[in-house]
């Protein structure tokens, strides 16, 4: 099996206020780059990415329903990793052959970025989730 992978693409975070978040991470000197809504259950989600140098952190914010489920946990935030990978079709075929545990039937397109972007998830073996993707 021959996956080809280019970086860690970006890391991310649920929060619970959107604003608070993004403020805190640019007084850490990064950027918003892009924010993007999406849906989630059929109700509305925030996503917004800060970027340092060659560093990305996707936070978002789910819709108000979702939110006690992020308050209520007693251990880190951070929900997934991302590798970037320049053909997701290839990727998601070659993790498929492989025999890996794919969240998604197939990849998902979102209206992220310039031209959007397409991603899968796959589950690691103490359920951590890795996220593969391609801004398009």
């Amino acid at each position: 099996m021959q996956l080809s992978i280019r970086s860690i693409q970006h890391v991310g975070i649920p929060v619970t206020d959107i604003v608070n978040s993004e403020a805190f991470y640019t007084r850490l000197g990064f950027v918003k780059v892009m924010q993007a809504p999406f849906l989630h259950h059929g109700s509305q989600g925030i996503c917004v990415m800060m970027k340092q140098g060659s560093i990305t952190i996707e936070l978002y914010q789910l819709p108000a329903t979702e939110l006690v489920h992020i308050r209520d946990r007693n251990d880190g935030h951070i929900d997934h990793i991302a590798f970037d990978v320049p053909d997701i079709d290839e990727a998601f075929s070659t993790l498929k052959s492989g025999g890996f545990n794919i969240m998604e039937n197939a990849p998902v397109f979102l209206h992220f970025w310039k031209n959007g972007c397409r991603y899968f998830n796959i589950i690691g073996p103490d359920g951590e989730r890795l996220e593969f993707n391609q801004i398009l």
